[in-house]
């Protein structure tokens, strides 16, 4: 921090002016925080030890003049609840979760009501009024029954208003208005009580009116002193933010006619350094952040005169992460969010499995595949659930949706840990919570205490293990949380305030802290991020059922007053800083984006004399080249492994138009053995349905093998076609859904496709064709031995159906996408697997290669049947001589044509088998 802070001239004022009588001072800040740091200022105003003056926050000292202890939010909720239940008609009243949506703005309501002495019949009778003269212009026998209770509504707020406030005096806790409130009519008492030497306020900027009340009796009755913190050039122009409130009180308070006010600081003027720095996005800003706390230790700078404020609290853990080496020892003030907290996330987990197997069927309890196996693969859950045989399972068969009992026979021997995560959740709210808190607690047993890592995650399952013992607590005293939709709305506030504390030394180090907690603390150095409007200031929010117009007539805070709270914030950060380093998002579009802040304007046009004020963009740098191709040199274990497959399953058509579409690919899937992860296919993809569509078709032609069709044969497979055709959809889809959404879809397609292919068939026999089915789905090999090839290689693969029609050799390849006949058009052999165009013509010409030797000197041809195109029916292979329209397309493969073939296969061959020629990824 730097010399003469604020905290500092308080020490030495304090100090100075009551040297004998520290103990019996009793010091109001505005936060707890800033108490370390003045202990610290006091101390090095002492030279020897004594007794402490008394340090309290602002909250905590209007608690003790009340009498009244606060209350926390929810239980608040609950209470209210109560009291709207006492006073609402049985058919009236709304369950507790369409409650809460109101019931929070209407306390958010009474509470500022309160803290601003307002006379809530007066206020309340306001919103009444104006509701009314919105329908003024319907008729009381126009009224509905929904303008009625609307109306009945607004009538009610004094009423719930009374009945709350009487009913949480009763039990002398309140929410902050009430306390607030209470201590104003107790202020006469507790002056006269009050035993201390003297009360010092110190460090205020905005008070509200009870505030302001306290504070000014005390000030009458001598019992009080207050020093705040005001630059006069905030103060001295009217039209200041940073000064509003302050101001305000100067003019307004008639003490001020007799006593000074302190103090005036002239501390903005003076020499400063200013860097506004723009970049795209929160990480860029982390980024620069970190390499400007590396430029400052660099330059001599220490670490415990540098505050790194965050103005957004997501940025804390992308800041975390660029913070340089250099940075020992840090003091986070702000707590880690619960939004991202594991156990939170697991807890989270748990409710959506479970609520959604509920409200599905009560009776089988159905669960859903993703929601177990989110919970299964959660990285708390993983090492400790035994259940890699449960996910291989219900990936390998495509289960989506599965009963609870289905659940517990795959997984077998279930153990304690795994029933307590799947074992059915009732209703009763009691069983549940007692359930999470028994994960919990089994969850820290897995977990040693030597780890660092799992320190940290037991630090994650404390803060939520309090969360369920508090929820525990409430369900004891509230049975109107009694069911799981309560109890997981319930759940999802009281998580929000359950923030994991980092712990560290707070006076030494880098500090590191949102806006709120920098209040009454100086540095020399300052970094703020996130200086964009929506962020700091935060913006216009209106959760509030007072509107704005009324809120300026009774002198209720706006966002007007927000925006100068938020302003003083801002500029007492850099009234006593030397080197100030202020970031913003250049990005105006997006989700954490937003225009520039408004501040940064303010200081670019009342820029100080003494001010170097400098503003610049970062931009990420960018490579010459956004992706470098992989490259993969073939290393002597690579070469043995192309050779055991060339010489032993040898090179498929897919495997080769494989290598030519990506050589990588064909690197990672044949030479690594790479394959793809199992997964739950919850809709059909295209590959599994041509494997469907495939096997249903190689079922109804296998019995006339061999034999020439007939019409009734045809016949007889289209009876058939339906029951083949969902026969194969549980035999390749296993377990999956496919009697309704996109699955039902797809499985109309694959009927449609097979019945149109054997409509087809049959009109093609009726016009004379002579058909007979030699070979489906079967495997041929050949070995391919030439002087141009290191070794002899083998060509082996699986064709789809091999056909005589009409005295010639058929090879048909079946495709489930569209092919269109120019597809399977060559004009030129050279360069033939350079392009990948080529790949559907390479495919049939090696099938053709494979199956020469079975032609026994037939003509023979090769093509496609796409069922996308169907109407064109079998598009065979050509090979187009001359460039001329008219050159004549020869689609019988002959020995000449094999043989201009082989010469481009060998090429490729070579290419994959020759050790100088990396593996190069080829972009898209």
């Amino acid at each position: 921090m730097t010399q003469n802070t604020f905290l500092d001239k308080l020490s030495e004022k304090i100090v100075s002016s009551y040297p004998d009588k520290l103990q019996d001072i009793v010091i109001v800040l505005p936060n707890k925080r800033a108490k370390v740091f003045l202990l610290e200022a006091l101390k090095r105003q002492l030279t020897t030890t004594v007794f402490a003056p008394e340090i309290i926050s602002i909250e905590d000292f209007v608690q003790n003049v009340s009498g009244v202890r606060a209350i926390d939010p929810i239980e608040l909720l609950f209470e209210f609840y109560s009291v709207y239940l006492g006073l609402t008609e049985k058919e009236k009243q709304q369950p507790f979760e369409n409650f809460a949506n109101w019931g929070k703005t209407l306390l958010q309501d009474f509470n500022e009501i309160d803290r601003y002495l307002l006379n809530p019949k007066h206020v309340l009778s306001y919103l009444k009024d104006i509701e009314d003269i919105k329908h003024w212009s319907l008729d009381m026998e126009n009224r509905t029954t929904m303008i009625e209770n609307y109306l009945e509504f607004w009538n009610l707020l004094p009423v719930y208003y009374d009945a709350l406030y009487e009913h949480l005096l009763k039990k002398e806790a309140g929410y902050q208005g009430l306390v607030y409130r209470e201590a104003v009519g107790n202020i006469n008492h507790f002056s006269n009580a009050f035993k201390k030497h003297k009360l010092i306020f110190a460090g205020f900027n905005a008070l509200n009116a009870a505030e302001e009340r306290i504070i000014r009796h005390l000030l009458s009755a001598g019992q009080a002193e207050i020093y705040w913190d005001i630059d006069e050039t905030f103060l001295n122009d009217p039209y200041h933010d940073a000064g509003l409130f302050i101001r305000r009180f100067k003019q307004s308070w008639r003490e001020y006619h007799t006593q000074p006010f302190e103090w005036i600081a002239n501390d903005f003027s003076k020499e400063k350094n200013i860097k506004i720095i723009g970049t795209p996005k929160t990480v860029g800003q982390a980024k620069i952040a970190g390499q400007l706390v590396e430029k400052l230790q660099g330059e001599g700078h220490g670490l415990d005169k540098t505050a790194l404020v965050l103005g957004e609290e997501n940025m804390l853990i992308p800041m975390l992460y660029s913070l340089p080496n250099s940075v020992g020892s840090l003091n986070i003030t702000m707590g880690y969010s619960s939004k991202n907290n594991p156990a939170q996330l697991l807890v989270q987990k748990l409710f959506k499995m479970h609520t959604n197997a509920i409200n599905r069927s009560e009776t089988s309890y159905t669960l859903y595949y993703r929601e177990v196996l989110d919970v299964l693969t959660h990285p708390l859950v993983e090492p400790h659930s035994g259940a890699s045989y449960l996910v291989d399972v219900i990936n390998k068969n495509n289960i989506t949706f599965f009963s609870l009992n289905k659940l517990f026979e795959i997984q077998g021997e279930a153990s304690p840990f795994f029933t307590l995560l799947f074992e059915r959740w009732d209703n009763d709210v009691k069983s549940v919570l007692s359930r999470l808190s028994d994960i919990l607690l089994l969850l820290k047993q897995f977990m040693g205490n030597d780890d660092e890592e799992e320190k940290i995650a037991k630090a994650f399952l404390y803060s939520v293990f309090k969360v369920i013992n508090k929820l525990i607590n409430y369900a004891d005293s509230h049975p109107e949380l009694n069911n799981l939709a309560v109890l997981y709305t319930i759940y999802k506030q009281v998580v929000e305030l359950a923030e994991v504390s980092f712990e560290g030394e707070p006076l030494t180090g880098l500090q590191v802290m949102g806006v709120l907690e920098s209040r009454v603390l100086d540095f020399e150095n300052v970094i703020i991020t996130s200086m964009n409007e929506g962020k700091f200031p935060s913006g216009k929010t209106q959760n509030s059922f007072i509107p704005y117009d009324v809120k300026r007539e009774l002198g209720l805070p706006t966002y007007k007053e927000k925006d100068a709270i938020y302003s003083y914030h801002f500029y007492h950060l850099l009234m006593r800083a030397k080197n100030i380093y202020l970031l913003y998002n250049t990005e105006s579009e997006g989700l954490d984006a937003g225009e520039r802040s408004r501040f940064l304007t303010q200081l670019e046009i009342e820029k100080k004399p003494l001010h170097n004020l400098e503003s610049t963009i970062y931009n990420a740098y960018l490579p010459d080249k956004a992706y470098e191709p992989m490259l993969i040199q073939k290393s002597d274990k690579v070469m043995e492994r192309l050779k055991e497959i060339a010489t032993g399953r040898g090179f498929s058509p897919s495997a080769l138009t494989g290598y030519i579409r990506n050589p990588i690919q064909f690197y990672y899937q044949r030479v690594l053995r790479i394959r793809e992860v199992d997964e739950v296919e919850e809709s059909i993809a295209l590959n599994t349905l041509g494997t469907i569509i495939h096997g249903a078709l190689e079922e109804l032609y296998k019995p006339f093998l061999g034999k020439f069709l007939t019409v009734q044969d045809i016949d007889g497979m289209k009876a058939l076609a339906d029951d083949e055709v969902m026969r194969q959809f549980v035999l390749v889809y296993k377990e999956g859904e496919i009697k309704k959404g996109r699955n039902l879809l797809a499985f109309e397609v694959a009927k449609r496709n097979v019945h149109n292919l054997l409509k087809q068939e049959r009109r093609l026999i009726e016009e004379g064709d002579a058909v007979k089915v030699l070979a489906l789905e079967e495997t041929f090999e050949r070995w391919l031995e030439d002087g141009r090839l290191p070794y002899a290689v083998k060509i082996s693969g699986n064709i789809d159906r091999i056909e005589q029609r009409n005295g010639k050799i058929r090879i048909v390849d079946y495709k489930t996408g569209k092919v269109e006949k120019n597809n399977l058009v060559l004009k030129t052999w050279e360069g033939l697997p350079a392009d990948i165009k080529n790949e559907k013509i390479i495919q049939l010409l090696t099938y053709a290669f494979m199956y020469e030797p079975n032609v026994n000197g037939m003509e023979t041809e090769a093509g496609i049947i796409s069922f996308k195109n169907m109407k064109t029916g079998f598009m065979n292979f050509s090979f187009k001589e001359g460039t001329e329209r008219s050159a004549p397309l020869i689609s019988s493969i002959d020995t000449d044509m094999l043989a201009e073939f082989k010469t481009e296969l060998i090429g490729l061959i070579n290419e994959i088998l020759n050790p100088s020629v990396p593996f190069e990824e080829k972009l898209d």
